[in-house]
């Protein structure tokens, strides 16, 4: 079969995104068919070793944000617009795999149309639902939702990375075909015995922090709390890192921050790291995800502070040896940090075998590939 991969954020841009992509492109590949990724070119100063990969990589100008990311409507469309008359007048595929936001999928779906070629929609998360606990205006909402519902319903499969996104997304769109194949992280890259970063007795927050995930819970355990010379660290970018500087700045909490970094230094961090930390804010529409960030850690062999609802909780209940999950709530956060700190016994060969055996981003690659294949194929019209 001949596929092609459709989205704004691949690498080298480190991103949950743009692993699990690199690597159902890497299992494509290897199960002896053709597949090509059309993406966005890198920001100056990224190298995408696009030479070494064994498939095909092209790469279209697009408008980043003044953090230099592809984000907002705008930026969307920069990448979008083009996108629709390459599947237009570009090679003819088999099957197309999209990745959101849901313009994408709407101009996807309409460019595979005419084409007449079918298409997988990768359901990472609801981004109506995210847009309605921002405050966003409820036309944007409903904006939002009616495009989502047209990416999920014209799609011959809609990969879902968890039951819990995969039950929303079947409320949203009732007709679509839903598969729920997991999510993961690259434990060749996020595995213990490498080198570490970081000094002394540190707690990190690695990737995006964006205001629904409230990591601010942890700024203000800090400022609360008496950990000796432990300090926090935030690695990464997002929507909410410059108020989260200026809380860490008004609470005098001892945190550093530091800007995105590509996958091997986040590992590095994450093995120095004593503890690593994670959130989800209640009632933000994000109830029933799960965090990548997770995945990242254990497979580096560091367990979690989990603050927040969802399926999270259980997994570390059902496996205290990965970490803590505890209310969004700073007493809840403080106390387990309290709690992980005085930890003295290294389980990082046990957290990190767990991790192989459960959240390895080649087995979902492999899950994804059979739910496409397996589906029978047929143009939705719905």
């Amino acid at each position: 079969m001949r596929f092609a991969i459709l989205t704004r954020i691949f690498e080298p841009e480190p991103s949950a995104a743009s692993f699990r992509l690199a690597a159902l492109a890497e299992t494509i590949s290897a199960s002896r068919h053709d597949v090509e990724v059309l993406t966005v070119k890198p920001v100056a100063g990224q190298h995408s070793n696009d030479e070494a990969r064994p498939y095909r990589v092209r790469r279209l100008p697009v408008l980043r944000d003044s953090a230099g990311y592809v984000r907002g409507y705008v930026q969307y469309m920069s990448f979008d617009i083009p996108l629709f008359f390459r599947i237009l007048f570009g090679r003819k595929r088999d099957m197309l795999v999209v990745e959101p936001p849901p313009t994408t999928g709407v101009f996807a779906r309409l460019g595979a149309a005419l084409r007449r070629t079918p298409y997988a929609y990768y359901g990472a998360d609801i981004w109506s639902d995210a847009s309605a606990s921002t405050g966003a205006p409820g036309f944007v909402v409903k904006t939002v939702r009616a495009m989502e519902r047209f990416a999920f319903t014209g799609a011959h499969v809609v990969l879902a990375v968890n039951d819990g996104v995969a039950d929303r997304i079947r409320e949203i769109a009732p007709k679509a075909h839903v598969v729920t194949i997991g999510n993961g992280v690259n434990t060749r890259v996020f595995a213990p015995g490498g080198t570490e970063l970081g000094e002394g007795t540190f707690a990190v927050y690695t990737g995006t922090a964006s205001e629904w995930q409230g990591a601010d819970v942890f700024i203000r355990a800090f400022a609360e709390g008496d950990f000796g010379d432990a300090k926090l660290v935030f690695l990464g970018q997002g929507s909410a890192w410059s108020s989260l500087k200026q809380l860490a700045d008004e609470l005098g909490a001892p945190v550093r921050f530091v800007d995105s970094v590509p996958p091997e230094q986040a590992a590095a961090w994450l093995r120095g790291a004593a503890v690593s930390l994670a959130s989800i804010a209640p009632g933000s529409g994000y109830d029933f995800a799960f965090p990548t960030k997770m995945f990242a850690s254990w497979g580096s062999g560091t367990p979690v502070i989990y603050a927040g609802p969802g399926p999270a909780r259980a997994v570390l209940s059902e496996n205290p040896v990965l970490g803590i999950g505890v209310e969004h709530e700073v007493d809840a956060v403080r106390a387990a940090l309290v709690q992980q700190f005085a930890v003295t016994q290294s389980h990082t060969d046990e957290i990190s075998l767990w991790a192989q055996q459960n959240v390895s981003l080649s087995s979902v690659a492999e899950r994804a590939l059979g739910a496409i294949i397996d589906t029978p194929t047929k143009l939705r019209t719905r």
